[in-house]
């Protein structure tokens, strides 16, 4: 894959951060700005994906866990260690916005 190159003006600290991570880890500091602006693109992405999802589906019928897995024959696995008190903790009818 050909590389390019862009400028990108960070704080001085995260310069630092950057710089100190590379030298533990042998690696140039362009690798992990790199990583790390593919993986916000790609939450990014994901999350206007979910928004034009959930926009398009207003007005329409929705359905529970519960209904597809009736609906399509399949087995309800037991959620994982944990999950229960996560859901308690956050309080029913709770949201959390990114």
């Amino acid at each position: 894959m050909k590389m390019e190159s862009s400028v990108v003006r960070i704080s001085r600290a995260l310069d630092d951060r950057l710089g100190e991570l590379a030298a533990k880890t042998g690696r140039r500091k362009s690798y992990y700005a790199s990583k790390a602006i593919q993986q916000y693109l790609e939450d990014r992405e994901d999350y206007l994906l979910g928004v034009a999802a959930y926009e398009e589906s207003k007005g329409k019928r929705r359905y529970t866990l519960d209904e597809v897995i009736n609906e399509l024959g399949l087995e309800r696995r037991t959620q994982p260690e944990g999950a229960q008190g996560a859901k308690k903790a956050r309080g029913k009818g709770s949201r959390t916005r990114r």
